[in-house]
């Protein structure tokens, strides 16, 4: 019988994806669902719990207590203030001796990913589930990028690693050379937001998403859905470029065929 996963549950289509995954090929598995963040629906007909972000400690005995052996981590979390999160004993300690509180998002989670596999689990990614997540290398589509969209892809792979490896984000949107935003704490959606009202006359502009230089690849890869190809068009960007074997793209298919029908060319690159 397959070892029973525990999923740490964050907003998002990926959880749901692996949970599907999960009752299909029967595979056992419980949910750790976090207050304010889990979507309801999602854990609804499911073995779960429901926890607080800072209750490190309990989440963990309940992991035990429930024979869980493989932790995975899905979803978007919206990372909180140290003073809202009022970490419990173990999260206090955790903090006390990581210094995780001062670390970036992969420096944090890297931590965390540590300490869940010196209280014994065993930590994989979501890729580990489902074997078509992570972006192939080449067109996606039918909409190929022009040579200005190259030379931008280019110039925002570049960018996109140097932020990386100070542990800012993890993609950019660069239009005809400039670079018109840089994805920090907000996330790309909100990102693509703000591109809406800065960008130029003339080509649109083109999303890169890449992996940090250091990234934890079992938890916060960078990740594209159908909302990031609606929102990409909305800001009258005209293509997206990820980095193959290091990006998720959920729902492939579907990703693909909404690029193609908004006219948008989607492209996994190697840098």
């Amino acid at each position: 019988m397959a070892e029973k996963i525990g999923l740490l549950a964050g907003r998002g289509d990926l959880p749901k994806r692996i949970i599907d995954k999960c009752v299909k090929e029967d595979r056992p598995f419980h949910i750790i669902a976090f207050k304010d963040q889990t979507d309801p629906a999602l854990v609804k007909g499911h073995p779960h719990d429901w926890v607080r972000l800072g209750a490190a400690g309990k989440t963990i005995s309940l992991l035990k207590d429930h024979n869980v052996t493989t932790l995975l981590m899905a979803g978007q979390i919206k990372r909180p203030s140290m003073l809202s999160i009022r970490p419990d004993a173990w999260g206090l300690k955790f903090l006390a001796k990581t210094g995780a509180g001062a670390f970036g998002d992969d420096g944090l989670l890297s931590r965390i990913v540590t300490a869940l596999e010196t209280e014994g689990f065993k930590v994989i990614g979501a890729h580990e589930i489902l074997d078509d997540l992570l972006a192939p290398k080449g067109i996606l589509g039918d909409v190929h990028p022009d040579l200005q969209a190259q030379k931008d892809i280019e110039k925002g792979i570049k960018l996109a690693h140097e932020i990386g490896a100070l542990d800012i984000g993890q993609g950019v949107v660069v239009q005809d050379g400039l670079v018109l935003a840089v994805e920090a704490i907000e996330g790309t959606d909100q990102m693509l937001a703000r591109c809406k009202d800065i960008a130029r006359e003339g080509l649109g502009g083109v999303l890169v998403k890449a992996k940090k230089p250091e990234q934890e690849k079992r938890a916060d890869l960078p990740t594209i859905g159908i909302k990031t190809i609606q929102n990409a068009k909305e800001a009258g960007l005209r293509g997206i470029a990820v980095e193959a074997n290091g990006t998720i793209i959920v729902d492939r298919d579907a990703v693909i065929a909404e690029a193609n029908k908004l006219g948008l060319f989607v492209v996994g690159i190697t840098p």
